[in-house]
């Protein structure tokens, strides 16, 4: 099994940097869907899809800021990050078979409350900005090292 980690308040540095990747899928898609309840024919209906400016299925812009989530919770800062707030700004659309990566930049950092800033950009494969935006967080007090979880089993259909 492979290990996690993450870095405390008092470890983290203005300039200081991680990044996260993700392959988005069709199942991805469905099940963002499923989760939100945002059935959007855009996100699901390739023949609706490609009579739109878009011209196939793309991903939920929300799905994005999930990934934002993930890499924060992931990497910087780690298990025990508390999410406080999150501003998103959508550039380009994320199509199904894309590979984004999520930018992660230390900006601020206040001491009072133990919260940090960061600077949040998404490229795809093509390096071309799909998302940016900044996020607010409250870093942990204690240094974790745990067992990585395994995702659960889902089945999409029947």
């Amino acid at each position: 099994m492979s290990e996690i980690s993450n870095y405390t308040y008092d470890e983290i540095t203005i300039g200081q940097t991680a990044t996260y990747s993700k392959l988005i899928e069709e199942r991805d898609v469905q099940l963002f869907a499923a989760v939100s309840g945002d059935v959007n024919p855009v996100h699901l209906d390739a023949a609706f899809a490609a009579t739109t400016q878009f011209k196939s299925c793309i991903a939920h812009g929300m799905l994005s800021g999930a990934i934002i989530s993930a890499a924060i919770a992931m990497e910087l800062p780690g298990p025990g990050t508390i999410y406080l707030g999150q501003s998103l700004r959508f550039r380009l659309p994320v199509k199904l078979g894309d590979t984004i990566t999520v930018n992660l930049e230390v900006i601020e950092k206040t001491d009072k409350r133990g919260f940090v800033t960061l600077d949040c950009n998404v490229f795809n494969q093509n390096e071309q900005l799909v998302v940016t935006g900044t996020a607010e967080v409250m870093a942990p007090k204690e240094k974790l090292l745990l067992e990585k979880p395994t995702l659960p089993p889902v089945r999409i259909g029947d």
